[in-house]
């Protein structure tokens, strides 16, 4: 059996019944993807979100979808169907939560592996019908005639950035897929990604998460996956070409790329000085994104270890959920995370350096913002008290006590952890609430940020980190999201 594209169906394709032409016809123009998973695509994009659990399921029982090829599909299904505009984000969800609903997968026990995964193809039909709704959106094929030749995909596509030309931008991040390592291409955008801040962080967020899903799913997805992501870092809906103009979401990056030249040369032999740590957490409370920066600067050219300094930064977002558990705090945590995986998977010294800078500046700016939107709290992750007396709670007390009263919970996990009852049986247990309380991307997005980026901070910080965050986590007593029931019946 073959599909009306000419590659062969999905095993048990046919148990669906007929699909009209009509009906199985992609949009002219539209970019198909590779013959292993265009099916399964096509199966998620056709069948009503009331249904697709189970036509998807049955697949998986039977062994004819295996975990990463449900990956890659759903992945795919989102970047063909969903625009990232007017913001790299809102219903472009559906494609940035894929990495983190794969991170909660291979971090939970067997019996709650597929749970992430079926959440997300669920979250991703909702988004379908938004943007069919609104302009009904689909990426278009590629225009070779167009694309450049390999050697010129560089140079091609640094100009194509550098002036905001979308059609330019697009042609030559095929002709880079084609001809240049992973490696190479994940480089020249994280250039990019990170530049600006619109959309509150999702441009470097959707880079990191895009290039870590290409890990697991195979480089041969690359050509759509960096498509995607070129064209989501070059939104700049409602403004004039930032090429040509003076924005504020683009001043961070004109002075943190001189100050980044600046820098000593061996900016990466410093030493851990929790002070420093102190110092920078205290100065993102109040200082502008220019002095933001400029200490960053300061510190790594008197010999602070960037560890030092990525401390103060992940205690800065987690203290920024303590002061107002909402949206934009909690992208303080998720572009923090994205900025750092970015800096690590780095080979390029001047952009490393850029991304310390950068990452500081956007801390302001999400304090800032947060401001614009209700008071701070006045709450620091440094004054945490743990009491001796008391004895250390159970976790199910601290994720009851976490609805009624944020900051003494966090005081209960930070005694918990203190008292040297592992962390991963917190860790466990805030993800399997996820699981079953979860409604919304951000809280995949925001749990897996946090639960991975504990594991990188210095032992001195890595509790109060974890404590603090729990403000944005879901508590013990909230009632169970159904759609999970329904997802463990079928699987």
């Amino acid at each position: 059996m073959a599909t009306a594209a000419g590659v062969p169906a999905l095993a048990g394709l046919e148990g669906l019944g007929a699909v009209s032409a009509a009906e199985s016809q992609l949009p002219a123009g539209s970019v198909r993807f590779n013959d292993d998973v265009e099916p399964l695509i096509r199966l998620i994009e056709e069948t009503p979100r009331q249904r697709v659990i189970e036509e998807v399921a049955d697949r998986v029982r039977k062994g004819n979808v295996q975990y990463r090829q449900l990956l890659a599909a759903l992945l795919l299904a989102g970047i063909r169907n969903v625009q990232p505009r007017p913001s790299v984000g809102h219903k472009f969800h559906a494609v940035l939560v894929v990495h983190s609903a794969h991170l909660a997968s291979l971090s939970s026990p067997d019996v709650d592996r597929w749970l992430p995964l079926f959440w997300a193809l669920d979250n991703f039909k909702s988004a379908q019908a938004r943007d069919t709704r609104e302009n009904n959106w689909t990426m278009s094929e590629v225009d070779e005639a167009a694309v450049p030749a390999s050697h010129l995909a560089i140079p091609r596509l640094r100009e194509a950035l550098g002036n905001w030309d979308e059609a330019a931008a697009d042609v030559a991040v095929v002709s880079l897929c084609r001809g240049q390592s992973a490696g190479t291409a994940f480089d020249l955008l994280a250039e990019f990604a990170p530049r600006d801040f619109r959309s509150i962080g999702h441009k470097a967020i959707y880079l990191a998460n895009g290039y870590r899903t290409l890990q697991t799913i195979g480089w041969e997805h690359a050509e759509p996956v960096l498509r995607s992501v070129v064209y989501a870092m070059l939104n700049h809906q409602g403004e004039p070409n930032p090429a040509k103009s003076d924005l504020v979401a683009d001043r961070d990056s004109r002075i943190n790329r001189p100050r980044a030249a600046e820098l000593k040369a061996n900016w990466y032999e410093g030493k851990i000085d929790d002070g420093a740590t102190l110092e920078l957490l205290t100065a993102l409370r109040e200082v502008s994104p220019d002095d933001a920066s400029r200490l960053v600067a300061e510190q790594l050219n008197r010999g602070v270890a960037p560890q030092s300094i990525y401390d103060a930064m992940f205690a800065s977002a987690a203290e920024l959920t303590m002061r107002q558990p909402a949206i934009v705090p909690l992208h303080a945590m998720t572009t923090t995370n994205a900025m750092h995986y970015t800096y690590q998977m780095g080979t390029q010294d001047l952009n490393r350096r850029f991304l310390l800078l950068q990452n500081a500046s956007f801390l302001a700016r999400f304090r800032d913002a947060a401001t614009g939107r209700g008071k701070l709290a006045d709450l620091q992750i440094d004054r945490l008290k743990v009491s001796e007396d008391t004895p250390a709670s159970d976790l199910t007390e601290i994720f009851t006590t976490l609805r009624k009263d944020k900051t003494q919970a966090a005081e209960q996990a930070l005694q918990f952890l203190q008292s040297g009852r592992p962390a991963t049986d917190l860790v466990t247990h805030a993800r399997r609430l996820i699981f079953q309380k979860g409604r919304d991307s951000h809280d995949y997005k925001y749990s897996s940020a946090v639960l991975e980026d504990y594991q990188t901070i210095s032992p001195a910080w890595r509790d109060r980190f974890l404590a603090a965050s729990l403000f944005k986590m879901r508590t013990e007593s909230e009632s169970t999201n159904g759609l999970i029931e329904r997802i463990r019946e079928v699987v």
